[in-house]
């Protein structure tokens, strides 16, 4: 179709300047007998002859001179009666001229086009006036249209090779343009391209999963209403990219779209979203639609066409994990205070068989004063039941593994300042860490301190394990992470350092990592109200909270000494610092 319309324009150019060329040569023709008739109606050899006693003799020889010299076809010299004196053929001589005389005889030139005895010509006739004015013959100089058409032809082979190289030039960048759009479509005819977008665009949109497209240059070139709504972007344009620089992005999903790099299944946090994050590099397709005759078109593999990144919410799915795994770490802890407790039931039970009712009643009691020291303690210090419970049935998981728990406590929870599900997802999953780092030391220790004062809650807590290299602490606070040589699964341990800093991004507060033989983790979580209690007294006087936990060598354990590596993890989840 671009070669027959390119043909079209060519030969409709062509025919244009072949008639603009006849015109101008029929107007330059007619300018030039006008010209030469006037000469000679003005020579004074021809004004003498006409009036001579044979003009035929002195006029036919020079007329036959100016055809020649002139390159005109007839120099046609007249009496006023129309009467031939001159002309090219010797025969017409005598002979009444054909064509229009009147302007000539009033005494005005005239120019026109008239067929005559040498066929259609164009021709002028001007009078020849004798001194007095008074008009005493006529000149007529011509040329015939076949000597133009002649002269006319000669230029057609210039206006066609003109032509042809139009028509082969138009016809090779017509192709490559052809080529070009069918090797960047892929193939795609403008319908199938008008059906694809269609379909594409409604598909886009109607995704339930976020999906973004990001540009070398760092732009947004296209996102969905899904992502839009995941990451709180404007209202998507197809038509304008925005830039990643002025959009409002959580940290690490900005960092993730500028970097480029290949991501499966990461889970990135925003304000109040838990996001699994695929991303991988644009790359063309290698192949177009199929079809008869179709070119098999194929990508030159090479990165640089953008990023592709899909957004999945898993906000749902992580409450109810969070949930799941609070009941979990309750269970378990009611499970080993349950075992503990049926231990020591069936000690008291054997006792009493053996007839030491004494010592059986020594035991119980015994048992007793413990448990309620404990539960007494923290009612004191924190008045919130789920925690009690769960300190209590850790306690007997820890005696049950061996591991010594210290806890302390001071300052007053004021109810209903936290959601008692928050606290036990924080608290039993860095409980449960901590175990699992302790099993494994020589010591076997786990300190629990809680400090509610100055409208903040602190939790910390610390094992005697190895430690975590401060590289490592923004990456254990993600889904899945562990240092724990078993793989992690789902509703594991695994996921409990995730549930944690989802809660407290939630609840605005912080995680602080240290490492000082071991590791400590100390949550602060803003409390609401504000009305915090001044702290509860040891029996000798000093504050509950203010002396922390003593390591071996007499420094504090949560203190915080100098020169520890410290790692801080905050709202949105990157890593402030070691």
């Amino acid at each position: 179709m671009q070669l027959v319309l390119i043909v079209i324009v060519c030969a409709a150019l062509s025919l244009t300047s072949y008639v603009s060329r006849m015109n101008a040569a029929r107007e330059a023709t007619s300018a030039r007998v006008l010209s030469i008739a006037e000469t000679l109606a003005h020579d004074p050899f021809v004004i003498a002859s006409v009036d001579g006693a044979d003009p035929s003799a002195a006029l036919q020889p020079f007329a036959r001179t100016v055809v020649s010299t002139a390159d005109v076809d007839f120099v046609t010299i007249m009496d006023r009666d129309r009467t031939r004196y001159t002309h090219p053929r010797a025969e017409e001589i005598g002979r009444e001229y054909i064509g229009t005389v009147s302007p000539a005889l009033s005494g005005e030139s005239h120019v026109e086009e008239y067929v005559g005895t040498l066929g259609a010509s164009v021709r002028a006739i001007v009078p020849i006036l004798d001194d007095s004015g008074r008009v005493t013959a006529m000149v007529a100089v011509g040329v015939t249209l076949e000597t133009l058409s002649v002269a006319q032809a000669a230029s057609l082979p210039q206006i066609i090779i003109v032509a042809l190289a139009a028509i082969a030039l138009g016809g090779l960048g017509s192709w490559m343009v052809s080529r070009y759009l069918r090797r960047v479509t892929l193939g795609y005819g403008p319908e199938q391209l008008k059906s694809l977008f269609a379909f594409y665009d409604s598909a886009l949109h109607s995704l339930r999963e976020g999906l973004i497209l990001v540009d070398d240059d760092g732009w947004l070139v296209l996102y969905n209403d899904e992502a839009a709504a995941l990451l709180g972007l404007p209202a998507s344009d197809d038509r304008e990219p925005v830039s990643l620089e002025d959009v409002d992005l959580p940290a690490s999903m900005r960092s993730l779209l500028a970097s480029g790099r290949v991501a499966v299944d990461e889970i990135h946090l925003t304000r109040d979203r838990v996001l699994v994050v695929n991303q991988k590099q644009a790359g063309q397709p290698d192949a177009g639609p199929p079809g008869r005759g179709r070119e098999q078109l194929r990508g030159d593999g090479v990165p640089g066409g953008g990023t592709v990144a899909t957004l999945r919410d898993r906000t749902d799915f992580q409450e109810l994990s969070g949930e799941l795994a609070t009941m979990t770490t309750l269970a378990e802890a009611l499970r080993a205070q349950t075992h503990e407790h049926a231990n020591r039931l069936h000690t008291v039970s054997t006792l009493i068989e053996l007839g030491r009712d004494r010592e059986a009643l020594e035991f119980a009691v015994r048992d007793q004063q413990e448990s309620q020291r404990l539960t007494d303690s923290f009612v004191e210090s924190l008045d919130e039941p789920f925690i009690t419970a769960l300190l209590i049935g850790k306690a007997a998981q820890a005696h049950e593994r061996g591991i010594e728990l210290s806890v302390s406590a001071t300052g007053e929870l004021p109810p209903g300042t936290l959601d008692a599900r928050d606290l036990v997802t924080i608290t039993g999953n860095l409980l449960d860490n901590a175990f699992d780092a302790a099993a494994n030391s020589e010591e076997r220790q786990v300190w629990a301190d809680f400090v509610a004062a100055d409208g903040e809650l602190i939790i910390s807590i610390a094992d005697s394990g190895p430690g975590i290299d401060p590289a490592d602490v923004d990456a254990i606070f993600h889904l899945g992470a562990s240092d724990k040589s078993a793989p992690p699964k789902p509703g594991g341990r695994g996921f409990g350092l995730m549930l944690v800093r989802q809660v407290v991004t939630r609840l605005g507060g912080h995680v602080e990592v240290d490492s000082d033989a071991g590791a400590i983790f100390t949550v602060t979580l803003p409390l609401a109200g504000g009305h915090l209690g001044e702290g509860v007294p040891h029996d000798d006087g000093t504050d509950r909270f203010g002396g922390g936990v003593p390591n071996d060598d007499g420094t504090d354990r949560f203190g915080g000494g100098a020169g520890n590596d410290t790692g801080t993890v905050d709202a949105e989840g990157g890593d402030d610092g070691q």
